[in-house]
């Protein structure tokens, strides 16, 4: 009797190791994948050196995809009659500044290792037509609250955290 509980441990005993083996590996993998992926909320953008002294104009707003999968795009007021929202970086990497088309804005550029952040946004006060307000308000909480920003060339795409994205174009910074 004492012998076949010997067998029959030893036969297990490859299924238990096995078992073992996979459990590491799996953990392992979860806890390599914890390391790789960000916080929900981190930002990500490419280092604030790619903008330094560069001005920025919205030209599209996709608001997030609505339950059918489709995007929308948000009416925004364009070109230089129209008072443009409009973003310069700093020729020093510190500031950001702008206009949201009808009241001033700045933030303090942070850096660290997935890009910068901005923070310690603020703005001016004046009264502007309600839409414009709305529009302000908007483009202020996607500026504090982006999760992605994306430079390809003279384009800037601004990914918030609720899967809006504001495009900017660059322009020339001559006038600032």
């Amino acid at each position: 009797m004492h012998a076949k509980l010997v067998i029959f441990r030893s036969s297990k005993r490859p299924f238990n190791s096995l078992f073992l083996l996979i459990s590491c590996l799996g953990l392992g993998f979860l806890t390599a994948c914890a390391n790789v992926i960000p916080p929900c909320a981190a930002k990500t953008s490419p280092p604030s050196s790619e903008f330094r002294n560069t001005k920025w104009e919205l030209v599209r707003w996709n608001l997030a995809p609505n339950a059918r999968g489709e995007v929308r795009s948000r009416q925004i007021p364009q070109g230089e009659n129209s008072n443009p929202i409009q973003m310069v970086f700093d020729a020093n990497g510190e500031r950001l500044s702008g206009s949201t088309g009808c009241n001033r804005f700045t933030a303090r550029i942070t850096e660290d290792a997935r890009g910068f952040t901005l923070d310690q946004i603020v703005s001016t006060r004046m009264a502007c037509a309600p839409q414009r307000m709305e529009l302000e308000n908007d483009f202020l909480y996607e500026l504090n609250d982006y999760r992605t920003i994306v430079r390809n060339g003279d384009q800037l795409l601004m990914i918030g955290a609720d899967r809006e994205v504001l495009s900017f174009m660059q322009k020339s910074n001559s006038a600032k």
